[in-house]
């Protein structure tokens, strides 16, 4: 008996037979781009968390509190709405 549901198959063979098997599965294409998707945007947006927020200090030797060297007009937060960071005025102190 040959095919994929044989018993006689290695173990090679019958993941070479699940895949081709997937590859007929014209349903499940949609499943995979929107899974994939999710998890490239979700690893994309926990690097940017990583490197861009000033709440993360990678180097506490020379930079320990990296939000105190924020500017006053420098966004860090990844989308907002109706704010030109450009056109706000410094209302705060130095330190």
């Amino acid at each position: 008996m040959t095919g994929c549901y044989s018993t006689s198959s290695s173990q090679i063979s019958h993941h070479v037979c699940c895949l081709d098997t997937l590859c007929f599965a014209h349903q499940l294409i949609p499943l995979f781009i929107f899974i994939g998707g999710g998890v490239t945007m979700s690893f994309t947006y926990l690097c940017r968390l990583a490197l861009k927020n000033p709440d993360v200090s990678w180097d506490r030797k020379n930079n320990p509190e990296p939000w105190n060297k924020l500017e006053y007009n420098q966004q860090y937060k990844l989308f907002t709405v109706n704010m030109d960071y450009s056109k706000l005025k410094k209302d705060r102190p130095d330190f």
